[in-house]
């Protein structure tokens, strides 16, 4: 388990403290800035993408804000134990967990191989649970949850069937832990992403079908990775109190 520089270490006990997996590039960065311009401490979590995740502290510290990086495979329970408790000793609290991690693979189902459907359900699925039961046992009263589905689960478009299976099995668990966490005041939500302007999808679609997707959004573009943020910071905010097992789609009105 390695991590880096900290910013701001003598402010963390006045902030809250959120842990990001996946917190290094894309949606999960936006989401680690955004927490940490709420007032948060913010473990951004990697696997592999160790400079990246350097720079997303390095943005929070320069903003004022407090971060660390800590590497960790989400897909190995011990990891993700690992991390709960580096965050834990370091910051003697946990607030928020946003499960941000995850692979998209894509293919019909007729031609899905199993190492699609292992990949995709040992990170979008197993991982998220190991993370989801760690956040169950350590989050704090009153604290959030939050993971980071896909609004394939709502469009149910072809080539899109392991992938959305492995992110509606977690859905599904998010209903059932926030019913489980709601005496403790606990709220557990999924945020649902539309088409996202990440890496992953600039660099892997083509560009007439990004003009497509963004035709065919109400409003006219497709998201940005603060879009999500922005939600995912409400559902963490006193403001998100009230808003507890459900699955908030952000996909600009196309679902």
């Amino acid at each position: 388990m390695r991590f880096s520089t900290e910013w701001g270490m003598m402010m963390a006990s006045e902030r809250g403290v959120a842990l990001v997996t996946g917190g290094s590039r894309g949606i999960g960065r936006a989401i680690a800035e955004r927490l940490a311009a709420t007032g948060n401490s913010v473990i951004v979590n990697y696997r592999s993408h160790g400079a990246a995740a350097a720079e997303v502290v390095d943005a929070i510290g320069r903003a004022g804000g407090v971060a660390m990086a800590v590497q960790g495979d989400v897909t190995d329970q011990e990891q993700v134990r690992e991390l709960f408790e580096v965050a834990e000793r370091r910051f003697g609290r946990l607030d928020t967990v946003v499960s941000n991690a995850g692979v998209a693979r894509f293919a019909s189902i007729a031609t899905a191989t199993d190492e699609d459907f292992e990949q995709s359900f040992a990170t979008n699925t197993r991982a998220a649970f190991v993370v989801l039961r760690e956040a169950a046992n350590r989050v704090r009263d009153g604290g959030r949850v939050v993971v980071i589905s896909s609004g394939v689960t709502l469009t149910r478009r072809p080539g899109t069937g392991v992938y959305g299976a492995s992110k509606a099995a977690v859905e599904h668990l998010v209903r059932v832990l926030a019913k489980e966490l709601g005496p403790r005041q606990v709220t557990v939500n999924c945020v649902l992403p539309g088409g996202t302007r990440t890496d992953a999808l600039t660099t892997g679609v083509p560009a007439d079908v990004l003009e497509r997707m963004a035709t065919e959004a109400p409003l006219g573009r497709i998201g940005e990775p603060d879009d999500i943020a922005e939600i995912v910071a409400f559902l963490a905010s006193p403001g998100g109190r009230w808003v507890t097992g459900q699955s908030i789609a952000a996909g600009g009105g196309v679902f």
